[in-house]
């Protein structure tokens, strides 16, 4: 017996038909731009997108030696996921974190997306560099549209 696919109330009303959700790994600076993230989370509210991150405040150097855990664990969620989206804050072109993850999605050859939250902000050269595909505002249906054409 097989199940048919969700239909989300959004894809009700237009009609549209019901594609596979995409699990989507979140990347962001999680000192300055936790904000961004939890209103990208409510905007969601469809769950339109499966979003995964490693929520914790990461007081380790990347390069320590105290970093191993971390770097399986968001690895592991990496691997299970079909796209990795970056928040670009104000600073996160200098966070050592953001620019391994960014590595990592770029070698497991996830569809990469970076959504910059103000036009000004610095990107990651990684991104730059990895064939991103850009949300240029801040606003839940350019990061869909990101998301989709990725």
């Amino acid at each position: 017996m097989s199940t048919l696919p969700e239909v989300s109330p959004s894809d009700q009303l237009t009609g549209r038909k019901p594609t596979a959700k995409k699990r989507i790994f979140l990347s962001y600076d999680y000192a300055n731009d936790r904000n961004y993230r939890n209103l990208l989370l409510a905007w969601n509210k469809d769950k339109d997108l499966d979003f995964s991150f490693y929520d914790m405040p990461v007081d380790v150097s990347v390069d320590s030696n105290d970093a191993a855990a971390i770097k399986r664990v968001i690895s592991a969620r990496l691997a299970g996921s079909s796209h990795f989206l970056c928040l670009v804050g104000k600073l996160t072109h200098n966070s050592r974190w953001v620019t391994w993850e960014i590595g990592e999605a770029l070698e497991l050859k996830r569809r990469i997306v970076a959504v910059k939250i103000e036009n000004d902000n610095t990107s990651p050269w990684a991104l730059i560099s990895g064939g991103a595909r850009w949300a240029l505002s801040f606003n839940f249906d350019a990061i869909k549209k990101a998301v989709d054409e990725a």
